[in-house]
């Protein structure tokens, strides 16, 4: 098991090297700082756009997990933590996935996403706790997220993942050596603006790659009919608005048609096209989506012939 060391140095990190470019960043205008960062920004872009290759194969990797029943387990640190937090609570609303299938584990719990926890990151134990409660297999994905590459609440749920046979990844922006993963994701973003700032290019690296590995993995899914959101939860006022608005977009349906049929559909937007669609009830509709897994283009592809649809 990977054993914390106290005086662990980490000056050799790309993310903790000095930028040349912005050594004189506090004798510099407002607006000159603002240009300066989004200079810098751009390298965030180039770095995602080198590893498309590596993020591709981690969407895969997710979506065959989800797609045997397997869950996905976003582990890190700091910033890197609060990033998984981000994504893991963005899947329910926005691809309707149950919240136990996409879980953040982070340093620290709950307590660190709102404030600073102190020692929290170098705990070589606490994650591999967390994972054992929830009784991780391998059928399960965990994904570790690590500016630094080598945070050991990460690297050691990581070790504990592989030691239970389930697939690990690793998001880093330094190049890890020897990290315990089966796909390593280099986001080398170079030197942060503010030296070891890695909330900044970093994050926003780091950002983009789960974005991308969670949309892919859910778009493979089913979760999209084209690019709707189909299979959103109407959680708030505006998701319901859309909602409304998807299920006019497909059915051509006016306004308050789209209203009634939500309604009908009891909040869900993949019943109430079929039903529209189909002439189906509320409860034919659910039991067809559910014998073509769930997706609404395959169900819609097999009520198109009755439809005299080509």
């Amino acid at each position: 098991m990977f054993s914390v060391d106290k005086t662990r140095r980490t000056g050799h990190l790309l993310t903790e090297k000095v930028n040349p470019r912005t050594v004189n960043i506090d004798e510099l205008s407002c607006s000159e700082i603002i240009d300066l960062i989004g200079g810098e920004d751009r390298e965030a872009f180039e770095a995602v756009s080198r590893e498309k290759g590596s993020i591709s194969r981690a969407a895969e990797m997710v979506f065959r997990s989800l797609e045997c029943g397997g869950r996905i387990f976003l582990v890190g640190a700091g910033t890197s933590g609060r990033l998984g937090v981000m994504e893991a609570a963005e899947c329910p609303p926005t691809f309707g996935t149950d919240p136990e299938r996409v879980q953040a584990v982070m340093a620290g719990g709950r307590d660190a996403v709102w404030n600073s926890v102190e020692g929290a990151e170098d705990s070589a134990t606490a994650s591999v706790e967390t994972l054992r409660g929830k009784k991780l297999s391998e059928d399960d994905v965990t994904l570790g997220i690590a500016a630094s590459s080598g945070t050991p609440f990460v690297i050691s749920a990581l070790e504990y993942a592989r030691t239970v046979g389930c697939a690990t990844i690793l998001i880093s922006c330094s190049e890890p050596e020897n990290a315990p993963a089966d796909l390593v994701i280099p986001l080398l973003v170079g030197p942060e603006v503010i030296v070891g700032s890695t909330r900044l290019k970093a994050a926003t690296a780091t950002k983009m790659a789960l974005n991308m590995i969670t949309t892919a993995a859910m778009v493979l899914l089913g979760k999209t009919y084209g690019n709707l959101m189909v299979d959103l939860k109407p959680t708030s006022s505006k998701l319901a608005d859309r909602a409304r608005r998807i299920i006019m977009e497909i059915c051509g349906v006016g306004e308050e048609e789209a209203a009634s049929l939500f309604r009908e559909a009891g909040g869900n937007l993949k019943v109430a096209v079929v039903m529209k669609l189909g002439g189906l009830s509320p409860e034919e509709s659910v039991s067809l989506l559910r014998e073509n897994g769930e997706s609404l283009k395959k169900t819609l592809a097999t009520i198109s012939p009755r439809m005299g649809n080509p």
